[in-house]
């Protein structure tokens, strides 16, 4: 018979918390990887009715020496500020065009106003109006973890075989570390260039961080089996992958996935489909493998814009993406006839986009404006010449 253990034993073990365990219990702090959440001055109150005049005011006010980017997935309250919208990649391109551009305020996540970073010259200036807008994917895959990653490839007597190929929904340090072994970035639209390109210098592509988009690109479109994949999960020793496994894949996928993307199902599909007759579904190829074979069209999210502009009147279509965007192309379209729905009953924001919201937007616009510098986004020299190594050889993608 076994007896209940009592408190006072639990309080007796000698156990000692990890620093993860203290972090997660909110005891401790990691100043090397947590985003900031304190803006050093008081927010405007979200009920303020002067909010959007106090934007418009400041933004004016800054005239040609800041330049605001939007993220597709930004909420309309902030995309109406946005000098140009489009993705990540789209958006720091545009920055680095805008030299005379003093600020750039990026309105999306960290990784992105990284990039921007990156691109731009050394004395313009990113800002991010929240600090805590992160990505979970991105936060998928640490230095640290794939430098262990490739210790496990060295091991096994593959890495010299292996191009990194990473998704540009990533860190600076992945982006550098990416550079550093010969390999390229890739965005939604250009990942399939970037892995004919991959597999032309190496015989095996180890892809970061989003699992994802890159089981969807090596099966759809360069004709690989599911086969010729394997997942290493960080988590696990070696990967949770035997040096058989490794030696014998194509494409080593880490296991980091979008949590907005990755909530939609088979099931989601085929309940439109009964729900909707005649319904296109299209989604981004951050989705479930099983979700984008399933789906009518295929394409990111540059493409799902262009896909329902040329669209007929009276078209019916079910989008897997973002629900910002879903909803923002609901409404332009509805004049047009075009019925235009999201793919899951359940909503889904992004929530770390959502962090950028109108009240930091006007705190971050007004403190420029009155000369406070503030959420500057800085990425040091050595990481910046890596990660731009690795951004370059994508420009350069036949």
């Amino acid at each position: 018979m076994t007896t209940a253990q009592t408190p006072q034993a639990v309080v007796d073990l000698d156990v000692s918390p990890t620093p993860l365990a203290l972090l997660l219990l909110g005891r401790e702090a990691d100043a090397a990887s947590e985003r900031g959440v304190d803006c050093p001055g008081d927010l405007p109150s979200p009920s303020d009715p002067d909010l959007v005049e106090r934007a418009r005011a400041a933004k004016e006010k800054l005239g040609d020496k800041v330049f605001v980017l939007g993220h597709h997935y930004q909420r309309d309250e902030v995309i109406q500020f946005a000098d140009v919208t489009g993705d990540s990649f789209k958006l720091a391109r545009d920055a680095a065009a805008r030299p005379e551009a003093e600020y750039i305020v990026f309105c999306g996540v960290h990784f992105m106003a990284e990039s921007a970073d990156i691109l731009t010259g050394d004395e313009q200036k990113v800002v991010l109006p929240d600090l805590a807008a992160g990505c979970s994917m991105a936060d998928m895959a640490t230095a640290e973890q794939v430098a262990e990653c490739w210790d496990v490839l060295t091991e096994a007597g593959i890495a010299e075989q292996v191009v990194p190929v990473s998704y540009m929904n990533s860190s600076a340090d992945i982006k550098a570390f990416t550079g550093k072994h010969g390999g390229t970035i890739c965005t939604s639209s250009n990942a399939e260039r970037a892995l004919n390109w991959a597999f032309e210098q190496g015989d095996k592509v180890l892809f970061l961080p989003d699992q994802h988009l890159g089981r969807n690109t090596a099966v759809r479109d360069l004709g690989m089996s599911l086969e010729d994949c394997v997942v290493y999960n960080p988590h696990k020793p070696n990967g949770g992958l035997t040096v058989d496994e490794l030696r014998a894949a194509k494409m080593i996928l880490w296991r980091g996935h979008c949590s907005v993307h990755g909530r939609f199902s088979l099931e989601s599909v085929n309940d439109v489909r009964e729900r909707i007759p005649g319904v296109n579904v299209l989604v981004h190829p951050e989705c479930k493998h099983e979700v984008v074979a399933a789906a009518d069209y295929v394409g990111s999210t540059e493409y799902i814009i262009k896909a329902l502009e040329a669209a007929p009147a009276g078209s019916k279509w079910a989008i897997g993406t973002e629900l910002n965007l879903v909803r923002r192309l609901a409404n332009r379209f509805a004049p047009e006839g075009k019925e235009i729905v999201f793919l899951d009953k359940t909503v889904c924001f992004c929530s770390t986009m959502n962090r950028i919201d109108l009240p930091h937007l006007v705190w971050t616009l007004e403190s420029l404006a009155e000369g406070r510098l503030v959420n500057r986004i800085e990425v040091d020299r050595e990481t910046e010449q890596f990660a731009k190594l690795a951004l370059e050889r994508m420009l350069a993608l036949p």
